[in-house]
């Protein structure tokens, strides 16, 4: 099965507040909650194509409400920042006191609605004012017998500083000594405001500051504490674990981790968030099922959609990879990055239809679409701790338009969306649902058919590649041109052997997008003629 995920922020995706209030407290903003996302709901997530659900941000994490506001980012905090990894966030839940039971109940509907379920791992760091009430019983806290004393031990869950937390800016009512080094690999007492101040790096026997050093043997109890987690949340039902900044954690360590939550849980899936290429083939060696491709495809979509980046470069993105081509994760939005609708990437959601294309049918491999994405969210709202950065908002209370006008208190029937957004977000369902569908997309092979083009094609702004599986056959071709254009593309002759494709003089291709008819030779020898819209793209399954 070619996994097709939704991400949605529960926070967000069912809070039908309108008020909207600049920094906004949890009163004033409201959140969205667990019970909110319905078997409506989740019926129209698996009818827009999605297989997998991704509820981002369910384990609990700090809050200006219940935490020192002073290390908390945002009135809400960061879904990164977590407080307690055997709690859920009790702002998504209608009764604090039934959270973890609102939460299996989810994991029950969404299963129901034929959608298995991802949440975050985040293995990196915790909050720093981490403490867990909810533990199973026997588990010792994270530092509750650390040594403090010690910069460093294989037996401690944190580095420590050796003298008090004094960052670059004021934490006014929160202290803590010896300071305890940062997320993000700040072995300091004194972040900056730019680094995850908010965070405390956990120890898995890494001396850093000794040039990296490994202690491994015997198993850091860091180690021990992490694999415990990762098991009571298996436990919960859930299907998958998204791996938060997965690759500054040692490989060692996943392997580890990963064969033993695969012994009692084999089909669970692991999604790892790395960012370097160079380490993809050992992240994917320690058991990894999907990584995250942002430094190559992402970027370059992105470039081609709004940076006038040559198309043709989207072969040598895949073919960087092709070894491992099927592991890696494919995706235009996510919480981290900015909106496609947004002033920062392109200003709107049709322009990179192109793109989407090329994410959702060019290979087996999974593609993640970001709840809002298929509206057109432009992200370009001045939240609170985020502003106007053409993201939405991790870190505030916050109702989002394009997804309240969607779910429509609850009836998640789009009556609110504008016809360009209803237009999207058909585009999106064709697209998705065929993806999830079509053999030559699911299991079939892809044949890159941009070497081959010469008069008629401009291989600047356009695309085009066979995807091919048994009797199935597909021909995509895309314009990423701002302009209607006229295009003929060539099928070679080595194209024909290869993928053992029949020759015909007239064959009749349907737009599975559309459902235009179109009539041309498939040969060698003739050109197919195509005109496509500014923007737009055709995946012709060929009628034989």
């Amino acid at each position: 099965m070619k996994p097709i995920i939704y991400q949605l922020l529960p926070r967000t995706f069912t809070n039908y507040n309108e008020t909207r209030r600049h920094n906004g407290t949890l009163q004033e903003n409201g959140s969205g909650t667990l019970n909110a996302i319905t078997p409506k709901a989740l019926r129209a997530i698996r009818d827009l194509g999605a297989t997998h659900v991704w509820y981002t941000g369910v384990i609990r994490h700090a809050t200006a409400q219940y935490n020192t506001p002073a290390i908390v980012k945002g009135k809400a905090g960061s879904p990164y920042a977590i407080t307690d990894y055997y709690d859920i966030n009790p702002d998504l839940c209608e009764d604090k006191r039934r959270r973890m039971q609102e939460f299996t109940q989810l994991v029950e509907r969404s299963h129901h609605a034929n959608l298995k379920v991802i949440i975050d791992f985040v293995p990196n760091h915790v909050a720093r004012e981490y403490h867990s009430s909810c533990k199973p019983k026997g588990v010792v806290d994270l530092g509750a017998n650390d040594n403090p004393n010690w910069a460093f031990s294989p037996l401690n869950n944190f580095y420590y500083m050796g003298e008090p937390f004094a960052p670059h800016f004021d934490v006014e009512g929160y202290q803590e000594n010896p300071a305890r080094a940062t997320g993000n690999d700040c072995f300091t007492a004194h972040p900056s405001k730019d680094d995850w101040y908010e965070t405390v790096k956990l120890n898995y026997g890494v001396f850093y500051l000794n040039g990296g050093e490994q202690q491994f043997d015997p198993i850091p109890d860091t180690w021990h504490k992490m694999l415990h987690i990762l098991l009571f949340w298996a436990g919960k039902g859930i299907d998958g674990f998204r791996c938060d900044m997965a690759e500054m954690v040692p490989q060692a360590f996943w392997t580890w981790a990963i064969a033993q939550v695969k012994e009692q849980y084999p089909e669970l899936l692991f999604i790892a968030e790395v960012y370097n290429p160079s380490l993809y083939r050992d992240y994917l060696a320690a058991g990894f099922d999907y990584l995250y491709d942002k430094v190559g495809m992402y970027d370059y979509l992105r470039g081609v959609t709004s940076k006038n980046w040559p198309a043709e470069g989207i072969t040598q993105q895949w073919q960087a990879v092709d070894d491992i081509r099927e592991h890696m994760l494919y995706f235009l939005e996510n919480h981290d990055e900015q909106r496609i609708a947004s002033g920062f990437f392109c200003g709107r959601g049709m322009c990179a239809e192109p793109a989407m294309i090329v994410a959702a049918t060019l290979g087996t491999n999974p593609v993640m679409v970001y709840a809002g994405q298929e509206l057109g969210e432009k992200g370009m709202d001045a939240e609170g701790f985020s502003g106007i950065d053409g993201k939405t908002t991790i870190f505030d209370y916050w109702g989002i338009k394009s997804l309240q006008a969607w779910t429509n208190h609850g009836k998640f029937d789009g009556a609110g969306l504008s016809e360009e957004q209803q237009t999207l977000r058909s585009f999106y369902r064709q697209l998705l649902r065929l993806s999830r569908t079509e053999k030559a997309i699911t299991q079939g092979e892809m044949y890159d058919l941009v070497y081959a083009q010469g008069e008629g094609f401009n291989k600047h702004e356009h695309y085009a590649y066979i995807r091919k599986y048994k009797q199935h056959t597909l021909l995509v071709v895309l314009n990423f041109d701002d302009h209607q254009t006229d295009i003929q593309v060539r099928i070679p002759q080595e194209a024909f052997e290869h993928l053992q494709q029949p020759e015909y003089s007239l064959v009749e291709a349907v737009d599975l997008l559309t459902d235009t008819v179109y009539t041309f030779p498939l040969s060698p020898h003739t050109p197919i003629c195509l005109t496509l819209p500014a923007w737009k793209g055709v995946v012709l399954k060929i009628r034989g």
